[in-house]
């Protein structure tokens, strides 16, 4: 059963799950139409050094950036309404690729051309991010997105950090207004 993550409070992946070494970030929701325009959520990861920015740019992992440097990391692709079952966006996590720099892990979602298009987080339903393990695909934790963010359109939904040999997951559910413009401006 996976473990249902609750704001500021961390828990260490790797002890729910020794040898941890694989996981899948999934991001899911319901499709919504607003204004005319389908609600697309777009995932992405900010690698993060202890400074709190971007080890080097070529760490922001998005759908024009799908491969860190290191390897580490795999964005598959863009889903552009959350049709289907299951996660809608995914990202692929080899924990022991990750540059050693590298010391957290924030996952963004952002709504694609939100302030042309009128979007926020009110328009969104039953969105989630997913940590799983990738050798079997077994949701490890889950976040569910309850907030009713009705002027914003990006958020950090969840961070994964090192501490020592521990990989901590915790859900942070911060949201902002101006896009993902306004996290990239945050964290580089």
């Amino acid at each position: 059963m996976a473990i249902q993550l609750e704001k500021r409070k961390p828990i260490s992946i790797v002890k729910e799950k020794p040898g941890l070494t694989h996981i899948v970030a999934g991001l899911g929701w319901d499709p919504a139409t607003v204004n005319g325009h389908s609600v697309d959520l777009d995932l992405s990861l900010f690698m993060l050094g202890e400074n709190g920015k971007l080890v080097a740019d070529e760490y922001f992992i998005f759908y024009n950036n799908a491969t860190s440097p290191d390897g580490s990391t795999n964005y598959p692709g863009d889903s552009r309404g959350g049709e289907g079952d299951g996660d809608d966006e995914v990202i692929h996590i080899d924990l022991t690729k990750i540059n050693p720099q590298v010391e957290f892990l924030y996952f963004a979602v952002t709504i694609d051309q939100s302030e042309l298009r009128g979007h926020n987080f009110g328009h969104v339903q039953n969105s989630y991010i997913n940590i799983r393990n990738a050798a079997d695909n077994s949701i490890l934790c889950q976040y569910l997105l309850k907030d009713n963010f009705i002027n914003e359109d990006s958020l950090i939904i969840a961070t994964i950090s090192r501490n020592g040999g521990n990989w901590n997951v915790e859900a942070l559910g911060q949201a902002f207004s101006g896009g993902l413009n306004t996290l990239i401006d945050l964290y580089q």
